[in-house]
């Protein structure tokens, strides 16, 4: 957890004067019991009044600075908190958009939405009470301790048996605890995992009726954590009697000596009622230091979670000197590309080596799970080949900055992705500096201004969170428009015409030969229909290329893609 707060620097005059204020008012407490002492001794037992008076100002003065200092310490705190808390969702969210897509598959989205929100909310909650609790709890223990000495050096003794009881007293119930509270972040992982799921798959559980399963699932998990904290709770139920007894027979204790060195002369009642004051303050100040040791153990293991997050080295990087020295423009070679996924026992894709022009369509083809997605995906370097090279323009990939890379790139992934705001929005998230007329010509093009001017609004319509209120196939027409805005070298379409009848996908595949006459144009699909007009068909059979050229060339040539043009059209169709 002290790695984490390296990044306190910017709020180093804040720390430093939340110890100053601390301080103070730390001073001014140990000051009172004294003040009190001299009221009795010189007051009370006197009757002096004025003596009374004169003290008992002072007294409330320095309460009063005491109250002053503990409220600036608390809002310095606070901020101190609020503004660690906003770096280290800065530096988690900057270091997880720098992840490749195998750092996503290896930690999961729940467990990064978890880390991002609760882990760091552990940590502003434990920084506020470190910063109050932990710095003055052991100001206030030294300082108790050596104002009771003061005060009588033989009752000392009791403090002097009364404070290792109560050390090991929380050592031992925070010994059993802390392992518990390391699960329950685990726990609430698991928990907003299956939530998670519920909520994005709500349709296909209702669909087939599986509210049941999905509830006995959330609650076993809803259970387990309850469990957890039941058993957290248990163990901790056990500190406060623990410690007020010890501050109690502490107290007596002090008293009891206490009363006996009175009538003894040997102490005056005004000493006995500040050491009785300290000793409190000394308890008190054990009692602080064990609430921590209820909330730190979970920080510890909420920090280790934001560290594993901020200490994964993201598999994709730039270049130290990028190389954007290019020959071409929308030029991509495959070179004897192999790849395979992290822990896989055998390549996806293996010897892959082809060759796209622009102002060529390049279609891909093959069986589900034949590596159609992944060989693409490596275009826009999601992912790194094993072996081989992958080159655009003449540069390869990995030589490229990322931005660079993907400037070029037009890409509409499998599933159409659209985010909540409105459809001009979305279509401007290709490209930010976007007129309104180019955005309306990309709908056009995606065969999609017909339905947006048909929507309240047009393009100023909002769309809900995931695109829940359009269907399959407007999603991907906005994401083919908001492909289209860019203008980009290279487009890169991942069987996104799936969801389109087949009159749409014929006006679409026109309008976009028109449109990209100049860029290069990589295509995989499932319908035959839609590459058969391609200048260039590679199919795919268990990760390796087993034929390309033109529809009519591979209906000759490829045994595999003829299976699938029969399985999809009659023999009419195919002659």
């Amino acid at each position: 957890m002290l790695r984490l707060y390296r990044f306190l620097k910017p709020f180093s005059a804040m720390v430093t004067g939340v110890l100053v204020f601390i301080f103070l008012q730390t001073m001014g407490d140990l000051y009172l019991p004294t003040l009190m002492s001299r009221i009795i001794n010189d007051g009370v037992m006197s009757g002096d009044t004025n003596k009374i008076m004169q003290i008992g100002g002072l007294m409330l003065l320095v309460a009063g600075g005491g109250v002053v200092s503990a409220i600036i310490a608390g809002l310095l705190s606070s901020k101190i908190a609020l503004g660690l808390g906003t770096i280290l969702r800065s530096k988690v969210f900057q270091r997880v958009e720098s992840f490749s897509l195998n750092e996503f598959d290896k930690l999961g989205t729940a467990t990064l939405i978890t880390r991002t929100t609760n882990d760091i909310n552990q940590i502003q909650m434990v920084t506020v009470l470190i910063m109050r609790l932990m710095v003055s709890a052991p100001m206030m223990a030294v300082g108790g301790i050596i104002m009771a000495f003061r005060e009588d050096r033989t009752l000392t003794w009791v403090l002097a048996a009364a404070i290792p009881v109560l050390a090991l007293v929380i050592a031992l119930i925070a010994s059993r605890g802390m392992p518990l509270f390391r699960l329950v972040q685990v726990k609430i992982d698991k928990i907003n995992l299956v939530l998670r799921e519920k909520l994005t798959g709500i349709r296909v559980i209702r669909a087939f009726d599986t509210l049941d399963h999905e509830r006995k699932r959330f609650d076993a998990a809803n259970a387990d954590l309850t469990g957890n904290f039941i058993k957290v709770n248990q163990v901790m139920a056990f500190m406060m009697p623990a410690i007020m007894l010890v501050m109690n027979l502490t107290s007596l204790s002090v008293l009891w000596f206490g009363g006996i060195r009175i009538s003894q002369g040997s102490m005056d009642l005004g000493a006995l009622a500040a050491f009785t004051q300290y000793a409190m303050m000394i308890m008190f100040s054990m009692l602080m230091l064990s609430l921590m040791f209820v909330m730190v153990p979970r920080a510890q293991a909420a920090a280790v979670r934001i560290n594993e997050v901020l200490d994964t080295v993201p598999a994709i990087t730039d270049a130290e000197k990028p190389n954007e020295s290019f020959t071409g423009r929308g030029y991509v070679e495959f070179k004897d590309v192999t790849f395979s996924y992290h822990g896989a026992e055998k390549p996806v894709l293996r010897n892959i080596s082809f060759l796209a022009r622009p102002g060529e369509v390049t279609a891909i083809v093959g069986s589900t799970g034949s590596g159609k997605s992944t060989l693409i995906n490596l275009i826009p370097r999601f992912y790194d080949v094993d072996s081989g090279s992958i080159l655009i323009d003449g540069v390869d990939v990995r030589e490229i900055s990322q931005e660079s890379l993907r400037a070029k790139i037009g890409f509409v992934p499998q599933k159409a992705v659209l985010f909540s705001g409105s459809i001009m929005e979305n279509i401007k998230f290709g490209y930010d500096q976007a007129t309104e007329e180019e955005i309306k010509h990309a709908a056009n093009v995606a065969q999609a201004a017909e339905f947006i001017s048909d929507m309240e609004g047009g393009c100023a319509h909002e769309i809900e969170q995931g695109g829940a209120n359009v269907s399959g196939g407007q999603k991907q027409r906005l994401s083919i428009a908001r492909a289209l805005v860019r203008k980009p070298e290279i487009y890169v379409f991942d069987d996104s015409f799936s969801a389109l009848d087949f009159t749409t996908d014929a006006l679409l595949r026109a309008a976009l030969k028109k449109e990209t006459t100049e860029a290069t144009v990589i295509i995989v699909a499932q319908r035959v229909g839609t590459v058969m007009d391609a200048d260039r068909i590679i199919v795919l059979d268990e990760g390796q290329i087993t034929g390309m050229g033109t529809h009519k060339d591979l209906l000759n040539t490829c045994e595999v893609y003829r299976e699938i043009v029969s399985s999809q059209l009659s023999e009419e169709e195919i002659a």
